[in-house]
């Protein structure tokens, strides 16, 4: 899929699926760890391998991910999707993956 697509896809199951994890519906619980921030931390680097640290910024109450969105749309699947957002990683309006602190 293309970047935009991939944003459109995060826009798309927001409301739904943001932060829903094993917090409020046990049986929609993504991961090996119940922390959600590692759990997307390992689930973006099984897809989009890197040498970095994940973490690339922080600003206020919210920190920036090191993932290159277009090597991620070319293999990010909707239920990764849905899964980053189950962790709480949405789009940035900078056009990258962030979680508020």
């Amino acid at each position: 899929m293309t970047t935009e697509e991939l944003v459109a896809l995060f826009e798309k199951h927001e409301d739904e699926y943001y932060l829903e994890g094993v917090f409020h519906k046990p049986e929609t619980y993504y991961g090996p760890t119940k922390r959600r921030d590692l759990n997307a931390f390992l689930l973006l680097e099984r897809l989009v391998p890197g040498e970095r640290d994940m973490v690339s910024g922080a600003e206020h109450d919210e920190f920036f991910l090191d993932v290159d969105l277009e090597e991620l749309a070319k293999i990010a699947t909707e239920e990764d999707v849905k899964n980053l957002l189950r962790c709480g990683v949405v789009v940035s309006e900078h056009d990258c993956l962030r979680m508020n602190a």
